[in-house]
């Protein structure tokens, strides 16, 4: 009898197990998410701040290229934002994503993405031949 106890509790304890991972995977996504806009909200403070300093002629152009390219991750954000509000949005985005990458464009804002490329500008001197 308690082979048999042991045999019904198996699945219980890998459905409990399985859950428990789901879980642990969502709330890690979600943290992931929690620091992505975290960073978009430093970043979009410090642009505003760039933006405002221009007014002024006190930015650099440096400065307004970063700017910039803050700015062009918002309008990503939301136009992200727009597709989030329709129905099957957990389908469709990581279509347009995956779509997106294909064709050469980064639809994600810079905070999501998950690879950083590192900008060497040094790849032109590899070898003289």
């Amino acid at each position: 009898m308690k082979i048999w106890h042991h045999f019904h509790k198996v699945p219980l304890r890998v459905l409990r197990i399985s859950k428990r991972r789901t879980l642990m995977r969502i709330k890690r996504s979600m943290v992931q998410v929690k620091i992505a806009l975290a960073q978009e909200k430093v970043e979009t403070k410090a642009m505003l701040s760039i933006y405002k300093r221009y007014t002024k002629r006190d930015a650099s152009p440096e400065e307004m290229r970063i700017a910039n390219q803050q700015f062009v991750d918002i309008l990503k954000g939301l136009g992200i934002g727009i597709f989030a509000i329709l129905p099957f949005a957990p389908i469709t985005i990581p279509i347009m994503i995956k779509i997106g990458r294909l064709v050469g464009v980064e639809i994600l804002p810079s905070s999501f993405s998950a690879e950083k490329k590192p900008q060497n500008k040094s790849n032109s001197q590899d070898k003289p031949e």
